[in-house]
């Protein structure tokens, strides 16, 4: 168990097309895990037909996205807070629930450790094994919240990444109902940040968390609907914890046009289908190309990017750079707590692109290491 702090991001293409004098759309950005098939075709026409209400101030309530996501999930309006991105939500988290001493899984989003450090709040970590290929140790979880139940190092707070990033691993619900067990008997709460779960539907615990009141799930619409622009993310929590959350949350933090364009990306549910085939393919295909090359450790996923261990002799730096000058980005995972110098991160992108960074990966690991 450790102490951690240091937020670490990708998809910052704007910083890339500065430095590199490139054009954004002369980047192929595989650190940023969006949609490669984009925004519901709906999602465009909404917009449009939005133009007008740019003059005036967005609804504070976010009511009719709110209502469809409640009839979504089945769940009382009461029961969902929206937000400008789920990194909001994250924030507002601590503030909201009093939060002081968070247990974080990793490795994982670096936003949780510095939400806790804006909020003056402290961070201790279990972290996943490399031995067990980033596995998510709920059961070591469970025994260190029972070791701490009480006394200054207690927990008043654990949060789960699920499925994981940068890992892609992701719990059973069996698993997360096994863990807010534990947290229950503690008195603290358990927050799961489900930014990816649309991918594996079947491992999303919000159809389970009704009977759970200290339970708070995040989720993101920027990901899987690719509207990453727009900022949209939201929570499942009882009507209490929502009331708390929403308090936090500045007024108008959610713009007009991102709320018009989630309602209508949530509403398409032709493409969420086609989405979800398209990835099942593209993921099988583009990670048994990545574990055909030499000397790479590629390791399971149900989300839409693959962690992997570049061979022995190289570095994540080293690599990133390479290919960064050629106009491909990936993501650096060697300075997040619990990976290691040989760790990257790639987004499942297009057929097209998928290519174009193998064959590029390809020919830069064929070369001598420096």
């Amino acid at each position: 168990m450790a102490r951690l702090n240091g937020p670490i991001h990708g998809g910052n293409v704007y910083a890339a097309s500065r430095e590199l004098g490139r054009d954004l759309t002369r980047l192929i950005d595989f650190s940023a895990s969006i949609n490669p098939l984009g925004p519901p075709a709906h999602v465009w026409r909404a917009i449009a037909h939005a133009r007008h209400l740019v003059v005036h101030y967005p609804d504070p309530d976010c009511l009719e996205l709110r209502q469809a996501l409640a009839k979504s999930w089945e769940r009382p309006l009461e029961h969902i807070a929206v937000g400008n991105g789920s990194t909001e939500l994250i924030d507002a988290l601590p503030r909201a629930l009093k939060i002081r001493h968070l247990l974080v899984v990793y490795p994982t989003f670096s936003e949780y450790a510095a939400s806790m450090a804006r909020n003056g709040g402290r961070v201790s970590a279990v972290y996943a094994k490399r031995a067990e290929r980033y596995a998510q140790p709920i059961e070591e979880v469970c025994r260190l919240i029972q070791k701490h139940r009480q006394g200054m190092d207690a927990f008043d707070g654990v949060m789960l990444c699920n499925p994981n990033s940068p890992s892609g691993q992701a719990c059973s619900v069996d698993d997360i109902q096994q863990l807010a067990r534990a947290v229950q008997r503690c008195g603290a709460w358990l927050m799961i940040d489900e930014a990816f779960a649309d991918y594996c539907p079947e491992r999303s615990f919000v159809p389970e968390a009704v009977s759970w009141p200290h339970v708070v799930i995040l989720r993101s619409l920027t990901k899987f609907y690719a509207l990453p622009g727009l900022r949209i993310g939201y929570a499942v929590a009882e009507p209490s914890v929502i009331e708390l959350l929403r308090r936090q949350i500045p007024p108008w933090s959610v713009n007009v046009l991102g709320q018009v364009a989630a309602l209508a990306a949530v509403r398409d549910a032709a493409h969420a289908r086609k989405s979800r085939r398209f990835m099942a393919r593209e993921r099988d295909r583009f990670g048994k190309l990545l574990a055909a090359l030499p000397g790479c450790s590629v390791m399971p996923t149900h989300a839409n990017y693959f962690f992997m261990e570049l061979p022995r002799g190289w570095r994540a730096r080293e690599v990133v750079e390479q290919l960064r000058n050629d106009g491909l980005l990936i993501r650096d995972c060697s300075s997040v707590p619990g990976c290691n110098a040989r760790s990257i991160r790639l987004a499942v992108r297009s057929r097209q692109d998928n290519d174009q960074l193998i064959q590029s990966l390809s020919k830069l690991l064929h070369r001598p290491v420096s």
